[in-house]
């Protein structure tokens, strides 16, 4: 029964997902939140952790996996509320003018 749904779930986000990439909405969303996530300053809070860790363990000691791995619970974590609402909302709104999904 839990597999059945979860399989479910997964055909679900691949319509939505093809969906939006049919209709360019996936690439619209994906440019609204780039500009989003520059106009609060995300972009320059990431790049200066960055840095920081960079500072800390010596260019030399780390691997761009490294810095991935750690920059991206802190960047999930710093992107706004408001920035996330918005995102979901047209999201939302998209789904409800393609009901046939």
């Amino acid at each position: 029964m839990v597999v059945s749904k979860m399989n479910k779930d997964a055909q679900m986000r691949a319509a939505i997902n093809q969906k939006l990439m049919e209709t360019g909405e996936r690439e619209r969303l994906r440019e609204l939140l780039r500009a989003k996530l520059i106009e609060c300053g995300w972009k320059d809070q990431l790049k200066a952790h960055c840095k920081e860790i960079i500072k800390e363990k010596g260019l030399e000691h780390v691997t761009v996996g490294d810095l991935v791995a750690e920059i991206t619970p802190k960047g999930r974590a710093l992107v706004p509320d408001s920035v996330k609402k918005e995102l979901l909302q047209r999201i939302r709104t998209f789904l409800a003018q393609h009901a046939s999904l």
